[in-house]
């Protein structure tokens, strides 16, 4: 018994959503990959060895972040409102900024090493994914995730996904938040999960076809809804014709958007909600087979996406300036900055993200439990 209680308190040990964790660890790859295909002057050389799989990683691979939409809305709807009924537990400015709290501060950090590392390499080369000499207001718009919404230039690659991340948060509080107000204690469960269609529905056959939206959250409200919807469909407790119109409200909004303009990217999302849908609640010993490899790439995936670019630019410097500008050499280069952006993810994840993350959790949450004087 003593033993069961050090394991759960363990939680590199626990059961872990070991489905998450797959999908996540995937698709983080996929990222890293379709960035260095992009980005830096090695995949041109290689691109004239592998032409197919270089311009795969270049475009098709980025919808991979697709995966990550879906999820968030999936752990949303979880932390949130579990059964889907309006109101929200916690205050919506408690809610809002914790989420920031545990998004910002290694992102600010990773966003400074990434403009630390893009003027080392511009000493070193010139290529067009090297930005400019990074302001003070750019960096302070990147630290109040609002650089896409003011236009500054970003400093990481997939910077305008964290931001993203926080505004859709940010919503999906303010529903729950505003129909607990509207309904006043009355028990309407079909009213979120209904505005959250109506949402998915809205974002993926209107806000979604304009590229003009795309720095703010309706664009992307699609694919995170979905997500939300996955997990309230996969509840066990929904039974007969409850389970099937919530897998209705899941599927039948995207089918209706891809048959009006098919996209891939909501194709996957589609694809990835239904996969939480099945498998998205399962819990794995962590302990077994290849889970602890899968857990452990899931667990810092979101550091590998925010030390990436810059551990990129880094190797891509390096092998410009030192090694032979031949196809093999410079697709060794690929292959370093990958495996090295997995260990500067790791090293981030032990050193900065999760010790500041506990920092800044504890400093938000002493601010606000604190009373305010009127």
């Amino acid at each position: 018994m003593t033993v069961a209680k050090v394991v759960q308190a363990d939680p590199e040990n626990r059961p872990q959503f070991g489905w998450i964790n797959l999908l996540k660890a995937g698709a983080a790859q996929l990222i890293v990959l379709h960035h260095l295909a992009f980005y830096g002057p090695m995949s041109d050389y290689v691109q004239l060895m592998w032409p197919a799989l270089i311009g795969w990683l270049g475009d098709s691979a980025r919808i991979a972040v697709q995966v990550f939409l879906v999820i968030g809305g999936f752990l949303a709807a979880k932390s949130l409102s579990p059964t889907g009924l309006p109101g929200l537990a916690p205050s919506p400015v408690s809610a809002v900024w914790h989420r920031y709290a545990k998004l910002a501060p290694p992102f600010v950090a990773a966003t400074v090493i990434a403009a630390l590392a893009n003027a080392f390499a511009s000493g070193v080369m010139v290529h067009e994914s090297i930005s400019a000499p990074a302001s003070l207001s750019q960096i302070g718009a990147h630290a109040l995730l609002l650089h896409g919404v003011l236009g500054y230039e970003s400093l990481s690659a997939g910077a305008w996904y964290v931001a993203i991340d926080f505004q859709l948060y940010a919503l999906a509080v303010l529903v729950f938040w505003s129909t607990g107000r509207v309904v006043n204690g009355r028990r309407l469960p079909w009213l979120v999960p209904a505005i959250v269609t109506c949402g998915v529905a809205a974002s993926l056959l209107y806000f979604n076809l304009d590229s003009g939206w795309d720095n703010w959250a309706p664009y992307f409200f699609g694919s995170y809804g979905l997500g939300m919807l996955a997990w309230w469909a996969s509840d066990p407790r929904r039974q007969g014709h409850g389970a099937t119109i919530m897998m209705l409200l899941l599927i039948v909004p995207a089918w209706l958007a891809l048959a009006v303009e098919f996209r891939s990217r909501i194709e996957l999302a589609l694809a990835v909600a239904c996969v939480l849908f099945l498998c998205g609640r399962m819990k794995v010993a962590s302990g077994e087979g290849a889970w602890p490899l899968v857990n452990t790439l899931g667990r810092i995936s979101y550091s590998v996406f925010l030390i990436h670019f810059p551990v990129s630019l880094l190797v891509n410097a390096a092998f410009i300036r030192f090694a032979p500008l031949e196809a093999e050499w410079q697709a060794l280069g690929m292959l370093t900055a990958w495996t090295a952006s997995l260990g500067a993810g790791a090293a981030f994840y032990r050193w900065v993200e999760a010790p500041l993350g506990r920092v800044v959790q504890s400093l938000v949450g002493k601010a606000l439990a604190r009373p305010v004087s009127v």
